[in-house]
């Protein structure tokens, strides 16, 4: 039968704050011409259109891997739902000037951690923190990477609570990911929306390779230098995300085994003798970037380039050792380092942190493990994350004895009422819980992304927005001369 229903037809968001939708009813003045569009569209409208960016995504081969139970990886076609997320182009000067703030800072932290350890020293951060992060590196200790900049692309994950403040929930230093899915949403939502994005002036995300390559370049004192793409690989999970921003960016892709090093200088073997590489934007984990620095039996990395590195001859992005920066204890410090660095007020706020390493902080979680956010220090993609008030008391119990037996490696965070938008499901448009995950890159200058990578959770109620847990993704839209 045609569903004939109007798309926003009885929507309502309840008590979560809205990104598109005001409290009542009315369109949030960034997003009005979206609402207006989706709410003038038929469900089966919107669902042709959705069936239309679907066939879009199989048709690009746009994919994620999810690991299989032999082991293995299974591509799935990437999860994408058809509402865009608007922010007003103000709000989003705030965000920008907040991400730069905070790379800026995370990337001095990194620097004196390696060189004078300043922070240590004055007490701002405890050097048990920093010397128990698995991030931490002293390999790389007394590096001086060009402007003195370690991570140079960051992907920050930012929510937004019930009362409308964002909070920045996390920073991904080591290989943050997701960038090209933020542009192959981009290209699929123009199609299905062409018309919208005639009536407004929406900031592109298009030009995100060639600022990426530019940062890159800044890295090397040559004229003209060589950049690679390093992978681990076609098994890799994300390998989907290197080939494409090898070829949007015109690089080679490359593997450890096409690398080698000789004289401290990394060359690229090819079917014309070798040449010499000189910025490796790198895919491959620390541990098995270099055998002969960290894991001796990797086979993803080439041996030697960390000494090619620290011989000034090859640049490495994200360098190695910016780890310790994106450690979740670590995360907590973040504000102080502003104030220290910086000198500043931090633009964007911290998500309150209990560190469980702290004994007053481990016994406030252990007594309140019910009504918090328990996640591992140093994991990604929301694994072995335990959401207090959705899981038993048996759970609860389990995550106490973990917290007793390793209370470093933990930290829990409040529950908060993350914000929602609409989006289509099978019952019809509903609102759904969402994060965001915006790209800023450093290296001579510094740049955010107008907009970023939002995730959210297909499923009524969840808070996981990973695409490996079930969640799917919307374009991002910032729409200019909006508050």
């Amino acid at each position: 039968m045609p569903d004939r229903r109007g798309a926003l037809e009885g929507y309502d968001a309840g008590a979560f704050h809205d990104e598109l939708v005001a409290p009542d009813g009315t369109a949030r003045p960034p997003a009005r011409a979206v609402i207006d569009a989706i709410g003038a569209l038929t469900l089966d409208e919107l669902r042709a259109r959705q069936r239309a960016a679907e066939a879009d995504i199989a048709a690009s081969g746009i994919t994620f891997s999810l690991s299989g139970e032999d082991g293995g990886n299974i591509d799935r076609a990437w999860p994408f739902d058809v509402i865009p997320r608007v922010f007003g182009s103000e709000e989003w000067q705030v965000v920008e000037a907040g991400l730069a703030q905070r790379l800026t800072t995370l990337n001095r932290f990194i620097h004196d951690l390696h060189h004078e350890r300043s922070a240590v020293r004055d007490g701002v951060v405890p050097a048990e923190l920093v010397d128990t992060s698995p991030g931490w590196l002293p390999a790389c200790r007394g590096m001086e990477p060009a402007h003195g900049v370690w991570a140079h692309i960051c992907g920050s994950d930012l929510v937004r609570d019930a009362d409308g403040t964002l909070y920045v929930l996390e920073d991904n230093l080591r290989v943050p990911s997701g960038v090209s899915y933020m542009l192959e949403n981009r290209i699929v939502t123009k199609r299905v929306f062409a018309e919208l994005f005639e009536r407004q002036s929406i900031r592109p995300v298009d030009d995100y390779p060639d600022a990426l390559l530019a940062t890159l370049r800044s890295l090397s004192g040559s004229d003209d230098p060589f950049v690679v793409v390093l992978t681990p690989g076609v098994y890799n999970a994300a390998y989907f995300e290197h080939s494409f921003l090898a070829m949007q960016i015109g690089v080679e892709l490359v593997e450890g085994r096409d690398l080698f090093v000789r004289n401290d200088r990394l060359y690229l073997r090819t079917v014309s003798g070798s040449r010499q590489v000189d910025v490796v934007y790198r895919r491959v984990g620390d541990d098995y970037l270099d055998p002969e620095v960290f894991v001796p039996d990797s086979a993803l990395g080439v041996p030697g380039i960390v000494r090619a590195w620290r011989a000034g001859n090859v640049a490495i992005a994200n360098a190695p050792g910016t780890g310790v920066a994106d450690d979740k204890a670590v995360y907590s410090y973040v504000p102080d380092l502003v104030r220290y660095y910086l000198g500043e007020e931090p633009i964007l706020r911290n998500v309150p942190t209990w560190r469980c390493d702290r004994p007053d902080d481990l016994a406030h979680v252990l007594d309140n493990i019910a009504d918090l956010v328990v996640k591992p220090a140093n994991e990604a993609g929301g694994k072995d994350l335990l959401i207090g008030p959705h899981a038993t008391a048996a759970e609860h119990e389990d995550y106490r004895r973990r917290l007793r037996a390793s209370p470093r490696t933990w930290v829990a965070q409040p529950m908060l009422s993350l914000s929602v938008a609409p989006t289509l499901t099978p019952e019809g448009v509903e609102p759904r819980h969402l994060d965001l995950r915006p790209f800023t890159l450093q290296g001579a200058t510094t740049r955010v992304t107008a907009g970023g990578l939002t995730r959210v959770a297909l499923r009524r109620g969840s808070l996981i927005v990973n695409s490996s847990q079930g969640g799917g993704s919307k374009d991002t839209w910032i729409v200019e001369g909006t508050a």
